[in-house]
């Protein structure tokens, strides 16, 4: 009974941290006045490349070991 009452004690005080915590961490300061800039185009360009090089290295290694497999000849 005390082990049910424990974790049923802990279980609501973690659901209430879950439930304030992001509102105490979402706080912002207010409207800077001008639209900021913010230079997401080069992450967003190197991630693309580095998934298309992945993508591209993938088909190759698929190719490769589809061309490589035998068929047992027959006798």
């Amino acid at each position: 009974m005390k082990r049910t009452c424990r974790l049923l004690i802990i279980g609501t005080v973690l659901l209430l941290l879950f439930n304030v915590y992001p509102q105490v961490c979402a706080a912002q300061i207010g409207d800077p006045g001008e639209d900021p800039d913010a230079p997401i185009d080069g992450g967003i360009g190197l991630l693309i490349a580095a998934g298309v090089g992945y993508g591209i290295k993938k088909a190759n290694d698929r190719r490769k070991k589809n061309s490589t497999v035998h068929l047992p000849e027959k006798n």
